[in-house]
C-alpha cells in the first residue's frame, strides 16, 4: 500500500486584496468580486520567497511523523517552473535546509497540477522498490507573476500564494493512493504564456479562445469516469470530490454534470483566492479537522493546469 502519510501548509505573511487590484486596473471591485469570491488572501510579501515556505511545511510534516531525514529517499519540488531564482533546484535548496543530504532532489513542472502529479511518480516508485520515503513539495509564486494594472488579466486576479508539503510511503499511510488518470488537450498551450517585463516574468493571455470552461468540464468527467472504472468504484460511492479553486462557476458545473450535491465538495471561494496546488490539501484537512471523513471513504481530487493539463486522484482514508 503506497500513499499520503501526512501533509501540513505555510502560508506567506503577506496578502493581495481586491481594492489593491481595482486601484492598479482601473476596474470596479464588484467585477472583481466575480472572479475571487473574497476580499483578500495570502500573497507572497516582497520579503518572502515560496521555498522558504516549503521549508516550514517539510520540517512541519517531517517532526509530526517522526521521519528522520535520512529516510528520505526523494524531494519533488512542484509548480509552474518560474522558482524564486533562475536556473536553480529549489528542491536541492529546501531539502539542505531540512537536513535532507542523500536523496535525489528534483522539479516537477505541471503547473496546479504538478503536485498530484508528484505524488503519483512517489507512489510508482515506492510500488518498484526505488524509494522509500517521499517528500512532495508544492512551492510557487502566482501573485508575482501577475500585472494587475492589466484589466484583460482579471480572470487570474484570484492567484495566490501557499505553499505545502506531502510525506508519500508505503507504511503508516494515512490516505492510500488508489488510482491516478491524467491528460493534456495541448492546442490550449499558447492561450497563456509568460513574458519578461521589467525584470519579471508575467504571465499574458494571447486572444480569447471560447470553450476552455467546457473542455475544462469534459476532460474532468471524462477522467473521473476512467478513475472510477479503474478502481472498481461508481459516484455514489464518492465520498468528496475536491476541485482546485480557479473558477467556482465551473466548479458547480461540473457538480451538476456529475449530479453530486455540493454537500459533497468544499467550497473556500470566501476564504481564499486560488492556492495553486494547495487547493485540494486545504479542503482535505478541512473535512479532516470537521470530522466529516470516516475510514474508508473514497475522495477524488480534480487539479487542473495551464498548458492545460487535467487531472484525478482517488485517494481512500484510512483514518
Amino acid at each position: 500500500m503506497t500513499g499520503i502519510v501526512d501533509f501540513d501548509f505555510a502560508f506567506p505573511r503577506g496578502s493581495v486584496s481586491v481594492q489593491e487590484m481595482s486601484e492598479a486596473s482601473g476596474l470596479p471591485r464588484e467585477e472583481i468580486l466575480k472572479i475571487t469570491h473574497c476580499e483578500s488572501f495570502p500573497a507572497l510579501g516582497e520579503d518572502e520567497h515560496a521555498w522558504e515556505l516549503a521549508v516550514r511545511a517539510g520540517a512541519a510534516v517531517l517532526e509530526r511523523t517522526g521521519t528522520s531525514p535520512d529516510r528520505v529517499s526523494h524531494v519533488l519540488y512542484c509548480g509552474s517552473g518560474a522558482w524564486d531564482t533562475p536556473f536553480w533546484s529549489p528542491a536541492a535548496k529546501v531539502a539542505h535546509e531540512l537536513g535532507i543530504e542523500n536523496a535525489h532532489c528534483f522539479e516537477v513542472t505541471n503547473f496546479c497540477n504538478a503536485s498530484m502529479t508528484a505524488v503519483q511518480v512517489a507512489c510508482d516508485k515506492i510500488a518498484l522498490g526505488r524509494a522509500d520515503h517521499v517528500l512532495v513539495l508544492i512551492g510557487d509564486r502566482l501573485s508575482r507573476m501577475l500585472d494587475y494594472t492589466d484589466p484583460h488579466s482579471k480572470d487570474l486576479f484570484n492567484f495566490g500564494d501557499s505553499s505545502a508539503a506531502i510525506l508519500v510511503s508505503s507504511s503508516d499511510v494515512r490516505f492510500r493512493h488508489l488510482h491516478s488518470a491524467m491528460r493534456t488537450e495541448p492546442h490550449w498551450s499558447d492561450y497563456y504564456t509568460g513574458a519578461y517585463r521589467d525584470g519579471r516574468i508575467l504571465i499574458q493571455r494571447n486572444g480569447h479562445r471560447e470553450g476552455l470552461t467546457s473542455a475544462y468540464v469534459d476532460n474532468f468527467l471524462r477522467l473521473t469516469k476512467e478513475t472510477l472504472a479503474a478502481v472498481g468504484k461508481n459516484l455514489d460511492d464518492v465520498a468528496y470530490l475536491l476541485i482546485n479553486h480557479g473558477d467556482r462557476r465551473m466548479h458547480e458545473r461540473l457538480l451538476r454534470e456529475l449530479e453530486l450535491p455540493e454537500s459533497r465538495s468544499v467550497f473556500n471561494y470566501h476564504r481564499f483566492g486560488h492556492m495553486g496546488g494547495a487547493d485540494t490539501l486545504i479542503a482535505i484537512r478541512d473535512l479532516v479537522e470537521a470530522g466529516d471523513l470516516k475510514a474508508g471513504d473514497l475522495v477524488l481530487l480534480a487539479t487542473s493546469a495551464m498548458g492545460f493539463s487535467w487531472g484525478i486522484t482517488a485517494l481512500e482514508f484510512r483514518g
